[in-house]
């Protein structure tokens, strides 16, 4: 699942937006084809605290108004919870993406790490600039 929204942040610029107001959410939906339905999350996306979250959710708010509901039994059931989702600004990740961030950050104080099969050091260079780090989850 991929994070979007947070292109160039690095992992301690995350946080300090995240306690500004910022928060990781997701949209769910669901698909429905008369005899079967599908509840499905979007990607993740990174709302900043002076953003809203309409302009990341209403093609998922759509999806479900339009074909969410034909399933039976479960189709008016999961739309109801996806579009209450909705209303309320998404589904709310931030616990579990701070957490994966904080345990995968290339500028914690660690000797080395492993990020995608790549072996670094943290110790820094005096000329070198820090990487920013996108998290693929």
């Amino acid at each position: 699942m991929e994070i979007k929204n947070i292109d160039g942040l690095r992992v301690s610029q995350v946080r300090d937006l995240v306690q500004q107001g910022g928060k990781f959410v997701v949209f769910p939906y669901t698909v429905s084809f008369i005899l079967m339905t599908l509840k499905r999350s979007s990607d993740i996306y990174f709302i900043r605290p002076d953003e809203n979250t309409f302009k990341y959710s209403y093609g998922y708010v759509f999806l479900n108004l339009i074909i969410g509901w034909w399933g039976f039994p479960w189709g008016p059931i999961y739309t109801i919870g996806s579009v209450y989702h909705h209303i309320v600004g998404g589904k709310d990740l931030t616990q579990a993406v701070m957490s994966h961030l904080a345990q995968h950050d290339p500028e914690a104080n660690t000797n080395t790490y492993n990020i995608d099969g790549i072996e670094s050091s943290s110790q820094t260079d005096t000329g070198a600039e820090r990487p920013t780090y996108n998290i693929p989850v």
